[in-house]
């Protein structure tokens, strides 16, 4: 039996035939994500719990802390909620789903290391859990997210259609490309620069990790729309090109007004001036990504200590490199 080449449809409920490979890409991807196996609470919190009790953390480095776990929180829930109901539902391509099937693992995983650090060092939960209606920068990303992606559940949606296939498109650039893409890489800068100052390192290598598991999800998210643009180019017009530009400008906006609620005053040597430059340097290398010529006045990373694992032409490096293999110790070497 022949598989279809398309990788979208209203077949929703056909069986998957992995084999013969046609997008072996996607297959790829998931061997390379089962290869990133951890769990959250095989990491030691100990040093943690330890520092977060005692007063060499000062109240702004607390903030961040709680801020980070405070978008982490609602946004992780999103992209799992997206990735299930909208996206498994249409990407009907067996090697594809395959992949989805293990990023939404990853995706429990995510939210188990926010229950996991507050858990451990007894965060308030309504803080945290809150931050989505109670942050205002939070809470306008999060409502930029949902807002962005329209509800492709709907009864009268049609995938067939050219609108339908630009609504998926958009619903893939809003979560793929920038939730995970642009909103989450912020909080890992900051997370991981208590890493380099020997704070918190529990924290730090659950956010390795998790950075290995994003880094995936978004070269998944990207090969998929590039994928798409191929097999329908007449939904990518000049027009929808510039819509998707407006809208990655305005997320990078809200992600700089996110640093600077995050970081009122500085810590660790970052400041949210930094995170002009770093944000429209991400920016620049998503729009690369998916063939969009548009770019941001700045293309500076403030963070070269950072740059090996968060520039997408180096993520195939960094797993090459395997920073260290997993061998059920919940350890990664600091190798930035």
């Amino acid at each position: 039996m022949s598989k279809s080449t398309k990788i979208i449809s209203d077949k929703i409920a056909a069986v998957n035939q992995i084999l013969p490979h046609v997008n072996k890409w996607a297959w790829d991807l998931f061997i390379d994500g089962a290869a990133n196996n951890w769990m959250p609470t095989e990491i030691s919190m100990s040093k943690d719990i330890e520092q977060w009790r005692s007063d060499s953390l000062s109240e702004d480095e607390r903030l961040v802390i709680k801020r980070c776990l405070g978008f982490f929180a609602g946004s992780e829930s999103l992209v799992a909620n997206n990735l299930l109901l909208s996206v498994f539902k249409y990407v009907t391509d067996p090697e594809c789903r395959q992949y989805i099937l293990r990023q939404a693992y990853e995706e429990s995983l995510h939210n188990l290391t926010v229950v996991y650090v507050c858990d451990s060092l007894n965060l308030d939960i309504d803080e945290v859990y809150e931050a989505y209606n109670s942050i205002p920068s939070i809470k306008s990303k999060d409502e930029f997210l949902m807002n962005i992606s329209t509800d492709i559940n709907r009864p009268d949606f049609d995938i067939s259609t050219i609108e339908g296939k630009r609504e998926f498109l958009r619903n893939i650039i809003t979560y793929y490309v920038i939730c995970e893409g642009i909103f989450f890489f912020s909080g890992f800068a900051m997370l991981l620069s208590f890493n380099r100052q020997n704070k918190l390192p529990g924290i730090g290598e659950q956010i390795q990790y998790t950075l290995r598991d994003e880094s995936l999800h978004i070269k998944f998210g990207t090969s998929l729309l590039n994928k798409l643009k191929e097999q329908y180019p007449s939904t990518w017009t000049k027009s929808f090109e510039k819509e998707l530009t407006d809208i990655m400008q305005k997320a990078v906006d809200l992600e700089i007004k996110y640093a600077q609620d995050v970081l009122p005053r500085g810590i660790l040597g970052l400041n949210s001036s930094m995170f002009v430059d770093y944000m429209q340097y991400i920016g620049n290398r998503r729009l690369e990504g998916i063939g969009i010529d548009f770019r941001f006045d700045s293309d500076q990373n403030p963070f070269p200590w950072l740059s090996e694992v968060v520039d997408t032409g180096a993520m195939t490096n960094f797993f090459e490199r395997k920073v260290k293999d997993y061998q059920n110790s919940g350890v990664l070497e600091d190798d930035f």
